[in-house]
């Protein structure tokens, strides 16, 4: 076999894969364990098919190569608009600014006043903090209140909580929090230019470290699947059904190269292009070696997004903070 054909074979092989996982990720729950898999991966192997397509003289390898690449760039979870920096680094524009955060247990086996000197460092008009729970020992799961101390912390902001979930925000709320699904939590709050509704989102992992190739293996990952599609469909019908502009923030635990981040209705904008980083990543916040994003921001029509970072957070989670700053001039409008 000439090398030529070889590359040919390889490319196929690799379009049969991907073809596969774009028809089948996020609709059949077995292939939730296959869409793990590293999303640079979606962009690595069809430009290493294209390099080796183009020593072995391969047309046919280079051109499923290419149709590869195009095919799977959303997989991998690049950030081509960090190419069109408009803003010179350092300027923080004016606006509202959101920090959205899983905790990690919120302090559980750390230092309260370390947890709290970290949410200084990044002062927020509003909070969207995940993970306000402790335990997972024994697969049990400990609530805890926290409420007095998060109110002398921040005297000027209002708390909401609700599903293990805390918003904290400078702006009143328009109305009581509501919970969404068993994972997420929708305050509507008033800013100077009319109602914002904030989603503080946490969806379920998808696997538990256990034997793969045992029956509970698989019987736990189909349970998963389902849960995590409940609460994606409930959070794609409150937003729906919300007339009010929304920023949608928190941990999805979905990669870019996962399906069901595509259940996220149209008016769901993806933050993304406004940050400064080419391959974003907010996982695994206690390595040296950042893996990729799995927490997001999405907003609607009418917020637009100026600013968005990642805050390494001293080692108190494996996530992230997002840094978000938004400006809302057209809610007034959109509100009626």
């Amino acid at each position: 076999m000439s090398p030529a054909t070889a590359v040919a074979l390889c490319a196929l092989a690799w379009a049969v894969f991907l073809g596969a996982h774009l028809a089948l990720n996020g609709r059949w729950w077995p292939w939730l364990a296959v869409s793990l898999l590293p999303p640079p991966l979606f962009a690595a192997a069809p430009l290493a098919l294209l390099a080796a397509a183009a020593a072995a003289g391969s047309v046919p390898g280079a051109a499923l190569a290419a149709g590869c690449l195009l095919a799977g760039w959303r997989e991998s979870g690049v950030n081509w608009r960090a190419l069109q920096r408009s803003s010179a680094p350092g300027v923080r524009p004016e606006g509202v600014r959101v920090v959205s955060w899983n905790t990690q247990h919120w302090n559980q086996g750390r230092e309260p006043d370390r947890f709290y000197a970290f949410l200084h460092t990044v002062p927020a008009d509003v909070y969207l903090l995940q993970e306000y729970l402790n335990g997972f020992e024994g697969g049990e799961v400990w609530d805890i209140d926290d409420e007095e101390r998060l109110r002398d912390e921040f005297p000027g902001h209002h708390l909401s909580v609700d599903n293990n979930s805390v918003t904290l925000s400078r702006f009143p709320p328009a109305g009581p929090p509501v919970p969404v699904g068993a994972c997420s939590l929708r305050v509507d709050l008033r800013t100077p230019d009319g109602v914002l509704s904030t989603y503080n989102v946490h969806i379920p992992v998808q696997l538990t470290v256990m034997n793969p190739l045992s029956r509970a293996f698989f019987r736990d990952m189909r349970r998963r699947h389902e849960a995590r599609r409940r609460e994606y469909d409930a959070l794609v019908a409150d937003l729906l059904a919300n007339p009010h502009p929304f920023l949608v923030s928190g941990d999805f635990n979905t990669s870019a190269a996962i399906g069901d981040i595509r259940r996220m209705p149209r008016s769901a904008r993806d933050a993304i292009g406004a940050n400064r980083s080419l391959f974003p990543a907010s996982w695994h916040a206690r390595w040296k070696l950042r893996l990729w994003r799995i927490d997001w921001v999405f907003t609607s029509t009418g917020v637009r997004v100026e600013r968005y970072a990642f805050r390494d957070p001293g080692g108190l989670s494996d996530h992230l903070a997002q840094d978000v700053t938004i400006t809302t001039t057209d809610i007034e409008e959109m509100n009626g």
